[in-house]
C-alpha cells in the first residue's frame, strides 16, 4: 500500500520534542516509509488548524544509526536542523542505550553524544565559510558582506546572515529578519541573528529561520554566530548563546562545530485520518 494511503486509513504516529522552545514533529518512519508532501508539511506545521512546530524531522533507515529530512514550516526543506537533530538523537540514546551516535542528513555525516545531566551533544561539521558553499550569489567577503550593518556569511548546511549590535533586543526582529531573509545576496534565502557580544565567551543572540520566522532557539544559527563571532575576533572558539528560550554551548574544534544543549520529549500522538484528509 502506498505510504500515503496507508496513513490516511491508519492515521500518524508522531511525537513532539523542543529544544530551548525551539519546535519538532519528529516523525519515526524506519518501520514504514512515510510520504511527506509540502502540502502536509504546511499542514503539520499549522498552530491553529494542526500541531505547530519550527521544523518537521523525518527519522530513516540509513547505513548509520538514522538518517534525518527536514522541513520548515512553509514546507521546504533544510539540510541540517542542530536542535532537531539533538532531540533525535536523545531519543535514539534512550531507545537503544547508546551514548554515542552517528546520524546522517544532507548536511552530512554527524556524530552524537550523550554529555551527562541530560544534555545532548551533536558535532555539525565545519562550518561553509567560501561565498560559493555557503552558498551566496556572488563572490563576496563573507566575513564582512556589503550589507548594511557589514554582517558575516556562515554555512551550516543552511546559510545564515549574522548581524553583530550594541542590543539584540531593541532590534525590531519581525520587520528586520523578514527583510533580509529573502536579500538578493542569499538565492536559496538565509536564516537571519542578531547577535550581542556581552563577554570574550559570551553572546546573546535572537533568531529568524528562514521558512519559518522568529524562533526560540536555533541550533545552526548558534553554530553559525559563534563561528562568525570567533572569525571577527570578538569571541574564543568556545562559547555560552543566550536564546530567548535558553542557553546552549558552541564549541568550534578542529573536528567540527559542537553544540551542547537540553532537549525535550513533550507527547506523543497520532495525527488522526480525519486531519490527515483536509491535506489531500
Amino acid at each position: 500500500m502506498p505510504a500515503m494511503q496507508r496513513i490516511l486509513t491508519t492515521g500518524l504516529p508522531f511525537m513532539k520534542m523542543h529544544g530551548l522552545g525551539n519546535d519538532f514533529v519528529i516523525v519515526d518512519a524506519r518501520a514504514q516509509s512515510v510520504d511527506i508532501s509540502p502540502t502536509l508539511a504546511r499542514g503539520i506545521g499549522h498552530r491553529q488548524f494542526g500541531v505547530g512546530f519550527d521544523q518537521l524531522a523525518v527519522i530513516e533507515n540509513g547505513e548509520s544509526d538514522a538518517h534525518l529530512v527536514f522541513y520548515n514550516a512553509d514546507g521546504s526543506t533544510s539540510a541540517a536542523c542542530g536542535n532537531a537533530t539533538r532531540c533525535i538523537a536523545r531519543f535514539l540514546m534512550e531507545e537503544t542505550g547508546k551514548s554515542d551516535l552517528t546520524l546522517t542528513t544532507e548536511r552530512g555525516t554527524l556524530l552524537a553524544h550523550d554529555a551527562g545531566d541530560g544534555l545532548t551533544s551533536v558535532n555539525m561539521g565545519q562550518p561553509q565559510l567560501d561565498w560559493h558553499e555557503i552558498p551566496l550569489a556572488e563572490e563576496v567577503d563573507t566575513l564582512e558582506l556589503p550589507i548594511e550593518g557589514a554582517p558575516t556569511a556562515t554555512g551550516m548546511g543552511n546559510p545564515h546572515c549574522t548581524f553583530f549590535v550594541e542590543d539584540a533586543e531593541a532590534i525590531p526582529l519581525t520587520e528586520f529578519g523578514s527583510r533580509y531573509e529573502y536579500h538578493p545576496l542569499y538565492p536559496e534565502r538565509t536564516n537571519v541573528q542578531v547577535a550581542q557580544v556581552v563577554g570574550p565567551d559570551h553572546i546573546r543572540m535572537r533568531v529568524w529561520e528562514r521558512g519559518v520566522g522568529i524562533t526560540l532557539a536555533s541550533g545552526s544559527s548558534s553554530c553559525a554566530t559563534a563561528v562568525a563571532a570567533a572569525r571577527r575576533g570578538l569571541t574564543g572558539r568556545r562559547v555560552q548563546v543566550d536564546l530567548d528560550g535558553g542557553t546552549i554551548w558552541i564549541d568550534w574544534r578542529e573536528d567540527g562545530v559542537w553544540m551542547t544543549g537540553p532537549t525535550c520529549h513533550v507527547f506523543s500522538g497520532t495525527l488522526t485520518t480525519e486531519f490527515l484528509r483536509t491535506l489531500e
